[in-house]
């Protein structure tokens, strides 16, 4: 069994123009993600897709794999289908190229699953959600699963809903998760999952995996006890850069 981890690297972002190329205690930011994900014990190869050859040319520069990919692609998981279609690989990883304290350990938690079981189509991370501003924060994802660790929805309102909320402590445990942008992909399910067109619930929440489960496909969930900090804009850039400087890296 072959698995890829595709990291998809738009230059082009609306709100940080640049965003893999921004340094980071004196790195790429794609550079810092393609060596996080090169220790996963279980990917055997990583892609850094572009549609921009200045990314592709420092990618290269520090020794990674970088494919050109078409320009006019209307989400990362498109991106990531046009260079799935030119490999074997039976299991493809979507690393986010704005992630560069992702762990390792949560990209083998994510692919776990669907190593060991060839009908698990599709599979994501949760995380506890234990802030109440991030509960009603439409930008964090929440989640609700079903008894066997496969997702029910995916959502930006605070699902699911307490009729009682003067209940907590016990009652809540294991209630409130969110969503950890990190898929992992059967090869043949993605590129049937980026032919599907966009479904009702998909356009209303803005959120892609909701188009798998609008098409009856199972989405396993595993939950992780590390924590993602995703760079959107400078801001988040600066507050990671702190962070990464803290951890001495």
């Amino acid at each position: 069994m072959q698995i890829t981890a595709i990291i998809p690297a738009r230059f082009a972002s609306s709100r940080f123009p640049g965003k893999p190329l921004a340094l980071l205690c004196g790195k790429p930011m794609v550079q810092w993600v393609y060596e996080r994900t090169a220790c996963s014990r279980l990917v055997d190869r990583i892609l850094v897709a572009s549609d921009d050859e200045r990314i592709v040319r420092v990618v290269r520069g520090f020794g990674g794999e970088a494919v050109m990919t078409r320009a006019d692609h209307p989400s990362g998981t498109d991106r990531l289908a046009e260079v799935a279609a030119c490999l074997t690989s039976d299991i493809i990883v979507n690393v986010q190229g704005d992630e560069p304290l992702i762990e390792a350990v949560m990209i083998d938690q994510a692919v776990a699953p669907l190593a060991a079981d060839p009908s698990i189509p599709m599979g994501t991370l949760i995380s506890p959600i234990g802030d109440g501003g991030d509960f009603l924060n439409p930008n964090v994802v929440k989640v609700v699963t079903d008894t066997q660790g496969f997702a029910l929805y995916f959502s930006r309102a605070p699902i699911p809903h307490r009729r009682d909320p003067e209940r907590s402590g016990a009652d809540a445990a294991g209630l409130f998760y969110r969503h950890i942008g990190l898929y992992v992909y059967r090869r043949e399910f993605l590129l049937n999952f980026a032919a599907l067109p966009p479904t009702p619930l998909e356009k209303a929440e803005k959120l892609e995996q909701l188009r798998a489960l609008e098409n009856g496909y199972r989405i396993r969930v595993v939950e992780s006890d590390f924590c993602s900090h995703g760079v959107d804009t400078p801001e988040d850039l600066a507050r990671v850069n702190e962070m990464m400087m803290g951890k001495g890296l």
